[in-house]
């Protein structure tokens, strides 16, 4: 028996091919719902680390100019540090300068009877400096009197130093203090000023708080004038009265 040929056409139901559409169209619209939920999840972890690194490129900006602000606030209170030293100094030395034209006015308007009066002997000014390497002093003294009076005047002067021995107020004598050249007192002799010099030893547990000048002119009351150790040392003293200053 002959064997019968395979049929050319087949024929299949029509709902058949739907089905196998269907299921095609769903394939595909599953594959894009899946790229695009891909497509999400990579976009959703890439975006936080770009946000992240904006962030800190500004804070790093940020940081940049408040090291930048900060470093000029630095420069500028150096230099106003600077300027407020030296503006100091300056006003200290004018202020010491105008000091020194005070005393210098003083002393040369009395010297030549800028007031009308003939005004007698007095201390124009007391200076003390330690000497180097020992318990010295060098005292010095500005006497002076009017011109108008026209006179020579001599005479000399004792200092004694109040202070503290221990616990007691002592006061020590010329002839415990002054040179052995000097045991009378350091003479002077002028007609209108002269600056006197000498040398105190003072003991080594003694503390001096206060100078006391006696000032014996010839033929003249003494002046007795007491000036602080501090002023003293700073040659801040001015030509005032003493305890009992001479008079014309």
């Amino acid at each position: 028996m002959a064997s019968r040929p395979p049929p050319r056409f087949v024929v299949r139901p029509h709902s058949e091919r739907r089905y196998r559409g269907f299921w095609l169209g769903l394939a595909w619209l599953g594959s894009v719902v899946l790229t695009g939920a891909l497509v999400a999840w990579l976009t959703s972890h890439d975006a936080p680390a770009s946000v992240d690194h904006r962030q800190q490129r500004a804070l790093n900006a940020q940081i940049e100019q408040l090291k930048q602000q900060v470093a000029n606030l630095e420069s500028a209170a150096r230099v106003n540090e600077v300027a407020t030293r030296s503006l100091r100094n300056t006003l200290t030395q004018r202020e010491t300068e105008l000091s020194s034209l005070r005393t210098d006015l003083g002393f040369y308007s009395r010297l030549v009877g800028g007031d009308g009066q003939r005004a007698g002997l007095q201390v124009q000014g007391v200076r003390l400096r330690p000497i180097a390497g020992s318990r010295g002093w060098d005292i010095s003294l500005s006497l002076s009197q009017n011109i108008r009076r026209g006179s020579d005047i001599s005479g000399a002067v004792t200092v004694s130093v109040e202070g503290l021995r221990g616990d007691k107020v002592t006061r020590l004598d010329w002839a415990a203090l002054g040179d052995e050249d000097q045991k009378a007192g350091i003479p002077f002799k002028f007609q209108y000023f002269q600056q006197l010099r000498g040398t105190l030893v003072l003991p080594a547990d003694f503390r001096p708080t206060r100078l006391r000048l006696h000032i014996q002119p010839e033929g003249q009351p003494a002046i007795v004038r007491s000036v602080a150790w501090s002023d003293a040392l700073s040659g801040n003293v001015n030509t005032v009265l003493g305890d009992n200053d001479a008079q014309p």
